[in-house]
């Protein structure tokens, strides 16, 4: 018995199509959408009512996947979209870029703003946070070493 692999990080979103166009930009793949409802689900996550739809991306080695789901119903408690990267929880989903420049420049022009500043670690890695759709930090980061 035993942990197997990591299938998926889930994330809830208001705007699922701004979400996978988001994530598709940064060159991350639609793997599949559906819509879920009924009991099985209800009883799963521990709530009364669900209707939500949801869309799987993973990265091109097919390694890595989000899965991005909007709920409907029952309707949840807001978030804060502006947390700061050390606010408990799970606060950012870390993609390794071949060319940070050019991703960098492509989400800006979609109007994407880095958190802090673009950064070199040691002689390893170039890095910086992004704050893309529903206030999700995303990391990037280019190896350079």
């Amino acid at each position: 018995m035993g942990i197997q692999r990591m299938d998926h990080v889930g994330i809830i979103v208001d705007d699922l199509a701004a979400a996978v166009a988001f994530f598709v930009e940064l060159g991350l793949e639609v793997q599949g959408e559906g819509a879920v409802e009924g009991r099985w689900v209800d009883s799963v996550v521990a709530l009364e009512g669900v209707r939500a739809d949801f869309a799987v991306v993973q990265t091109p080695d097919g390694h890595g996947r989000l899965e991005l789901t909007k709920y409907h119903a029952p309707t949840g408690r807001e978030g804060d979209r502006s947390a700061p990267a050390n606010a408990p929880g799970i606060r950012h989903v870390a993609f390794a870029v071949d060319d940070i420049d050019t991703t960098v420049a492509g989400l800006r022009a979609r109007g994407t703003e880095l958190v802090g500043e673009l950064e070199r670690y040691k002689d390893n890695y170039r890095l910086c946070y992004v704050r893309g759709p529903e206030g999700i930090i995303v990391e990037l980061a280019e190896r350079i070493g």
